[in-house]
């Protein structure tokens, strides 16, 4: 009879007719690079990939030297309020903002030979920062390891080098631990050489696997964000608009000013950084620049808050602010980040001076510009200037850069000047007559 009753429960089993034991679901993701706005975005489109499938675990693949401390923050504050267990598995380095996220999640485990630590917070240049910013690192690592059980002395060591605990740290160093040494604190709950080890060690055998892997969408974005492609944007959008306004008509330079400024701030504003005000302040600096330049004489208020409101809006789409509130960013990243616009606007304007007139003139410029003559034969009429004009003397009624207006005995008319930029105001005389254009030059004293 027991016999029997084997053979019908391994049938049943077989035809399915038995339940069949419940899987663990287990989600996955890398943090292998920079800790940077690409990172914040991967952490996000994981946790609501998470929403969706609603897994047991989350874990984590982690090998970075750290990053920028805003995002880190962003990142830890995700976790922390996930209501699903986080488990890092640090695959050699948790360096700095990595050793941040780390001690977020409930459990670390690391890789022989991995380390842990390192957290002060510094410059581009690898410089120590001032104390203020320790002092905050150090307040978000030890309140990180006290909401997860861990000693937050241990997490402070990690920044402050005064901060003396023994056998582990002597005073004038950072803490940075190996895979024995966090394990022995309990720091780490056990070493394990891959995920497939982490979720063994867990008593996790009977799962389902999910990755979530970054989309082309992802990739770009991440790229667009980076800060030097952003400088090169910069260096178009100024460019461009630098280029319209020496030739108005041409256009090119309008449409590739237009498209470095839709590749620079769509982004910033899918990632959350460049807020609706910020691309409107950008916006309205150059509305009040083109103002200055072709309505209003001389280069004045409008000019001046022209630029101030382009920098304000590049710079401070570039950093996480609420308005004006940068406590979490960092007063030098905003810095940083006005120092980047600048140099990029600078650099941009130079190069134009510079090379301006031979891209201009270049073959794949040429091919991009209108070059149809338009001949009277065909019906097109072009009013000659009047040949008394030649010799008169006026005043420039606008600057000339080198094309604008000048005033003759109460007319005015639309002349080049022969001599580079006029200023408005400055007497001229009509010097010859070329191409139906007045070439003027500036009246000898």
């Amino acid at each position: 009879m027991k016999k029997f009753i084997q053979i019908f429960v391994f049938i049943a089993f077989v035809l399915g007719g038995l339940p069949a034991i419940a899987q663990t679901k287990v989600l996955q993701f890398d943090l292998k690079e920079e800790i940077n706005p690409a990172a914040w975005r991967a952490t996000r489109k994981a946790f609501d990939l998470a929403k969706q499938i609603k897994p047991d675990v989350i874990i984590i693949n982690m090998n970075t030297y750290g990053g920028q401390l805003d995002y880190a923050d962003s990142i830890r504050t995700k976790i922390l309020n996930s209501e699903i267990k986080t488990i890092v598995f640090i695959d050699n380095n948790a360096a700095s903002a990595g050793a941040l996220i780390s001690i977020a999640c409930d459990k670390i485990y690391m890789s022989k030979g991995a380390n842990i630590g390192a957290a002060s917070v510094v410059n581009g240049k690898g410089e120590i920062l001032p104390e203020k910013y320790q002092s905050y690192m150090r307040g978000l690592m030890r309140t990180t390891a006290e909401a997860k059980g861990r000693d937050p002395k241990i997490a402070e060591a990690f920044v402050d080098p005064e901060l003396i605990l023994d056998s582990l740290k002597e005073k004038g160093k950072v803490l940075t631990l190996t895979t024995k040494e966090a394990i022995a604190i309990g720091y780490c709950t056990a070493e394990a050489n891959s995920i497939k080890e982490v979720l063994a060690k867990e008593g996790i055998k009977n799962y389902t696997s999910t990755s979530y892997e970054p989309s082309t969408i992802d990739f770009i974005i991440g790229f667009l964000i980076n800060p030097a492609v952003s400088s090169v944007l910069i260096l178009l959008i100024i460019g461009g608009i630098y280029f319209e306004l020496q030739a108005p008509g041409i256009g090119f330079a309008l449409l590739v000013a237009v498209v470095a400024s839709l590749l620079f701030f769509a982004p910033l504003y899918l990632e959350g950084l460049a807020n609706n005000w910020e691309i409107l302040l950008f916006i309205l600096g150059i509305i009040l620049l083109v103002l200055e330049l072709f309505l209003i004489p001389g280069f004045g208020v409008f000019g001046i808050l022209g630029v101030v409101f382009m920098v304000t809006g590049l710079s401070m789409s570039l950093v996480l602010n609420n308005f004006f509130d940068f406590s979490i960013t960092g007063g030098e990243k905003l810095v940083q980040s006005v120092l980047l616009v600048l140099g990029s606007m600078v650099v941009s304007i130079v190069l134009s001076v510079i090379f301006g007139g031979n891209i201009l003139k270049s073959g794949i410029f040429q091919r991009l510009v209108l070059k149809d003559e338009q001949l009277s034969k065909e019906g097109y009429q072009v009013t000659r200037p009047n040949i008394e004009l030649l010799g008169k003397v006026g005043f420039a009624k606008t600057d000339l850069r080198p094309s604008g207006k000048i005033e003759i005995d109460g007319n005015w008319f639309e002349a080049v000047s022969n001599d580079g930029f006029i200023e408005n105001g400055t007497d001229i005389v009509v010097s010859k007559i070329e191409n139906y254009n007045l070439v003027v030059r500036r009246k000898e004293a």
